[in-house]
């Protein structure tokens, strides 16, 4: 098992930023890669990004890229979610995961759920 707990979401202002932290315990970190999910209110739970579990590699959603960035600290056991130039439609509930599937990006191949932290973006 492993137990993920998210924290840093909140309320910003659209152009602002947000930085996401994701703390797992339990079975060994390192071993999984891990994802950033958002879930908006009636809709489905769509990918945001995912990191390997080394670090060298890091992927997106087109509708984030080159304004987040994910990171991983394998000491800390912990993932980031850095959120600049944020925007309305940004607004969700943020879910970390974990996975033993390489570069997966559906809900499906990610075994492991932290609870989901909201951030809700004003215009």
């Amino acid at each position: 098992q492993v137990q993920l707990v998210e924290s840093g979401g909140g309320l910003v202002q659209a152009g602002g930023s947000l930085r996401l932290s994701c703390a797992a315990s339990g079975r060994t970190f390192s071993n999984y890669a891990m994802g950033w999910f958002h879930q908006a209110p009636g809709k489905e739970r769509e990918f945001v990004a995912g990191i390997n579990r080394s670090s060298d590699s890091t992927y997106y959603a087109d509708s984030v890229k080159g304004r987040f960035t994910i990171s991983r600290d394998n000491v800390k056991n912990t993932v980031y979610l850095q959120m600049n130039s944020l925007k309305p439609e940004d607004t969700a509930v943020y879910y970390c995961a974990a996975t033993t599937v390489l570069r997966a990006t559906l809900p499906q191949n990610y075994r492991y759920w932290g609870q989901g932290t909201q951030v809700t973006v004003s215009s």
